[in-house]
């Protein structure tokens, strides 16, 4: 007979649809209890990447869950969707938890927001700033940090821009002055917009740091 039914791994999945997949209770014949039908319908919710599940003898039906891991939130046609590194939509539903996700727009920002985010990683302060990002013509990104300001990124070496962008805030407090957006499209400058309209060019002096994103 069944006496426990343990379920590991489980943050986001939901427990009822778990246990409507399983569908068994205490008390239940441990063999009539079939692994493979519920572990291949585990592996079709949304959140679960990978599914295992066991009868452990005498009395106990195991479920050990791989979860896919929140990385963003995913604005579209007036939605908002999280999605994992690989670009899946999780869900839209309780999304106050995910609040601190940074939010992507764009028709195929989810397949691309992955390399965004991991060159973000390496710039915890830039991080820390970033609120939204949207994908611009399908090839790259402009990013809004707190307080309006809006960041264009290349196409390519978003970590290199960002270390750049890092530095020139490391030296003189740059995303603390009163910045309209930061133009990093250029390999060898940064293009500066105050507020007022006034445009300033910050020259690129510096070597990327070896072992950082490129």
């Amino acid at each position: 007979m069944v006496e426990n039914i343990l379920v590991e791994g489980r943050s986001y999945t939901d427990p009822d649809a778990i246990m409507a997949i399983l569908n068994i209770k205490k008390g239940d014949p441990v063999f009539s209890f079939e692994p493979q039908p519920a572990q291949d319908m585990l592996n079709k919710l949304s959140w679960v990447k990978e599914a295992r599940v066991q009868r452990r003898l005498p009395d106990t039906i195991y479920v050990g869950l791989v979860e896919r891991k929140p990385m963003a939130l995913w604005q579209y046609k007036g939605k908002v969707k999280v999605i994992d590194e690989e670009g899946e939509t999780l869900t839209s539903d309780k999304l106050a938890r995910f609040k601190d996700l940074l939010i992507v727009t764009g028709e195929d920002a989810p397949g691309r927001a992955y390399l965004l985010i991991e060159a973000l990683d390496f710039e915890p302060d830039i991080q820390q700033r970033s609120e939204s990002a949207m994908l611009v013509s399908g090839r790259r990104w402009d990013l809004t940090l707190t307080g309006g300001i809006k960041v264009r990124l290349p196409e390519e070496e978003i970590g290199f821009a960002l270390r750049r962008l890092a530095s020139a805030h490391e030296e003189s407090a740059l995303l603390d002055k009163d910045i309209k957006s930061i133009d990093l499209r250029e390999a060898e400058r940064i293009i500066v917009q105050t507020r007022p309209g006034a445009v300033q060019d910050y020259r690129a002096t510096f070597e990327p740091a070896a072992g950082g994103p490129i």
